[in-house]
């Protein structure tokens, strides 16, 4: 129904981390995170900090600080039950991304951990991925969004509010969009690292 890849789709990915995908994971300040468990059920995780924040170990393995976030540990709990991640690296203004699939685990050993501070501390997990595929994926997605480009960005003060969102989602008297909003400027303000 779709028809067939082409010869450059079909051969473009790779097994392991070569110069260029080091150099593109050493750029990039975000990936997504896919994971699901042991049952199937999936879950896509934003991880982000200063370009270059996951370490490349080797050519076949790397680290993904784990950084304080709200304490579900949907993506940890998942690797503990089923080990098959996908990545999606991307790179502010650059519209192709590094796709990775491997397995992963849930690091605890200090000597590693301390190969991914940020603002002097620590991280108390990480995520160790051994990579099975590597390729670029084409920039279809992001040019047909515009994501890079600002003028297509709708007005601030059009956007969604997250803290009206969380509060209708919990649905208790005590909980309003304004607690959330300080709440959540709180949390970015001193629980970032």
């Amino acid at each position: 129904m779709l028809g067939e890849p082409s010869h450059v789709v079909q051969n473009k990915s790779i097994t392991f981390l070569d110069a260029h995908c080091r150099d593109f994971i050493a750029r990039s300040p975000m990936l997504f995170l896919a994971t699901s468990n042991a049952s199937g059920q999936c879950d896509v995780s934003p991880r982000g900090d200063q370009a270059g924040f996951v370490y490349v170990v080797d050519n076949q393995h790397l680290l993904i600080p784990e950084r304080p976030g709200n304490k579900r540990a949907d993506s940890l709990r998942n690797i503990l039950s089923n080990p098959h991640v996908g990545l999606i690296f991307i790179i502010p203004g650059l519209e192709e991304t590094l796709r990775i699939n491997g397995q992963a685990c849930v690091v605890s050993d200090p000597e590693w951990l301390a190969k991914v501070p940020a603002q002097d501390k620590v991280p108390q997990l990480g995520i160790g991925v051994q990579v099975e595929e590597c390729f670029i994926h084409c920039a279809k997605s992001f040019k047909r969004s515009g994501l890079w480009n600002a003028a297509s960005w709708p007005e601030k003060e059009s956007l969604p509010s997250p803290a009206r969102i969380v509060a209708d989602h919990v649905n208790t008297t005590d909980i309003t969009e304004e607690s959330i909003a300080k709440a959540l400027k709180e949390s970015y303000e001193k629980r970032l690292y």
